[in-house]
């Protein structure tokens, strides 16, 4: 049994503390909202994120963050926004052993992504990020799950790997930091065009279309940031891309058909929450800019989302392209 501290009580933070419980580990939950800390302590559920999943009592909720002293691992399971304050958090408690980012995106402004901001802030953390094709609702149900655990450091990844992987979720390793977090902040953004496809009625043919040529540009922006072309024909590129673009567990996929039906942006926002794809979609336009990548669906969708433009716009902006080799 090893002593394992999880920061975000959202439903990925939930789903993965019942599964490091399940494991036999002594496993507590850090929210920073004391209403959060509470109804989850009474009512050992969040019916809003995990319909009718409940915690167990041994799983211990708390706001005092030094919980994390002397775990074997701190997962940070907050939005990816909140992931440098949470890192900066973490600074005044000096054992919290290896530190597992399982959110996905880049960082506003300056492009970083996430386990980058994690190592500014903790220079001697070992940083493991944990990502893959998994929606928390299945997670938390137990349905079989593969996850990859990406690591400079071949041990952390290692144990993370043991310590998370059970006959339902199973773990790889893998030394592409670079390709496994791109491939999650990533396909966020073909998620939400995905998405516009099925709310604006376009067919399969459409959508598949779409999935390809959005992994060919999440490809290309990745290899220009040093990862492996490999990388996204795995779990954490096409995999995670084909659950999120499909699965109506997808905010980014409920956003995109809310805003394909002609919701504005703003109100598909309020009804779905976080969304992670709409702020990606912005940094992944920045990214492919700066690197002179190119990359069509994602500036398209950045047009819409943020400048107005019609989606019949983007959609014959994006069909009579000159024409190119595959």
């Amino acid at each position: 049994m090893a002593k394992v501290s999880v920061l975000g009580a959202g439903g990925w933070g939930l789903a993965l503390a019942l599964t490091l419980y399940a494991n036999h580990n002594e496993v507590t939950v850090w929210s920073p909202f004391e209403n959060e800390v509470k109804e989850l302590t009474e009512r050992r559920t969040n019916e809003r994120l995990l319909k009718g999943v409940v915690l167990p009592d041994e799983i211990n909720i708390t706001s005092d963050l030094n919980c994390v002293s002397g775990s074997a691992i701190t997962v940070i399971a907050t939005p990816s926004f909140a992931v440098r304050e949470t890192a900066q958090k973490l600074r005044e408690i000096k054992d919290f052993g290896v530190v597992v980012n399982v959110a996905k995106g880049l960082e506003k402004g300056s492009l970083k992504r996430l386990s980058q901001i994690i190592s500014e802030e903790l220079p001697e953390a070992s940083v493991v990020v944990l990502s893959g094709p998994s929606h928390a609702e299945e997670v938390a149900r137990k349905i079989p799950t593969m996850l990859t655990a990406a690591s400079d450091d071949t041990e952390s990844a290692v144990k993370v790997q043991k310590l998370f992987s059970n006959e339902f979720l199973r773990v790889y390793t893998n030394s592409d930091i670079i390709g496994v977090e791109l491939g999650g902040a990533l396909k966020n953004v073909i998620a939400v065009a995905a998405g516009l496809c099925d709310g604006m009625g376009l067919g399969d043919n459409s959508k598949a279309a779409l999935i390809t040529r959005g992994l060919a540009e999440m490809t290309r922006l990745g290899v220009a940031m040093g990862a492996q072309v490999s990388t996204f024909s795995g779990l954490t590129g096409l995999g995670d891309l084909i659950v999120t673009c499909t699965s109506k567990h997808s905010r980014n996929n409920r956003f995109g058909n809310l805003v394909g039906q002609g919701v504005s942006v703003e109100k598909a926002l309020e009804e779905v929450g976080t969304v992670e794809g709409y702020y990606a979609a912005k940094m992944a336009y920045e990214l492919s800019l700066m690197l002179g990548v190119y990359a069509p669906i994602i500036t398209t969708c950045y047009e819409l989302l943020y400048n107005g433009i019609s989606t019949t716009d983007i959609v014959r902006e994006l069909m009579t392209r000159p024409f190119k080799e595959e």
